[in-house]
């Protein structure tokens, strides 16, 4: 077996919407600012701009402490401990299209998760620049561009598309991951197919 193969697997794991849990922060703001709270059904399958009346989301995604603040999603911590015991995990976030949320998403990470070393969050602005074996994101224009394995994370704006393995919750995703990664090593050990030149996954 080669030594891509046997190596560390590396994933690739974004904040809002995945490990954050960005739509219930959504829903408590607006019921906050607002005095109503919308169900999260009238939200599924809106893009993410237009989810909530009153372009609250997009003032929200500027105000001082909404990325602070954001709760975590259920299940997330003992997932991403789980993975670490076998796989190098990076969390990979967005975080330049808002740039007051870096300083934010940082401590809600030393909060939250001060078990991932800091040499292991990228705040980026490009996430196709991410070289990993798995991506676990909510966003197909992440996704698509993923040399690895994606694996979509359900979200209120994804619910109609259906071009990217799929993952519920936090608790499908430790066995999941090594499923996928035993299959494929398995296929690494085929004569017939160890030398086709063939993508990642």
């Amino acid at each position: 077996m080669s030594t891509s193969e046997t190596k560390r697997k590396t994933i690739a794991i974004d904040m809002d919407g995945v490990l954050a849990d960005v739509e219930t922060q959504y829903l408590n703001w607006y019921e906050k600012e607002y005095g109503t709270r919308p169900e999260r059904e009238s939200m599924l399958g809106l893009m993410e701009c237009d989810a909530l009346p009153n372009g609250a989301i997009a003032k929200f995604l500027v105000t001082p402490g909404f990325f602070r603040t954001l709760p975590v999603m259920e299940g997330a911590v003992e997932a991403v401990k789980d993975l670490m015991i076998d796989y190098d995990v990076y969390v990979v976030s967005a975080a330049m299209e808002f740039p007051l949320s870096l300083y934010e998403k940082k401590l809600w990470l030393e909060e939250h998760f001060p078990f991932i070393s800091w040499k292991n969050i990228i705040f980026c602005g490009d996430k196709s620049v991410i070289d990993t074996d798995f991506l676990i994101d909510d966003h197909c224009k992440n996704l698509d561009n993923c040399p690895g394995k994606p694996l979509m994370f359900t979200a209120f704006h994804n619910v109609n598309k259906d071009h990217h393995q799929r993952v519920n919750h936090w608790n499908e995703v430790p066995d999941l991951v090594r499923d996928l990664t035993h299959v494929r090593q398995k296929l690494a050990e085929i004569p017939s197919v160890k030398n086709i030149d063939r993508p990642r996954w």
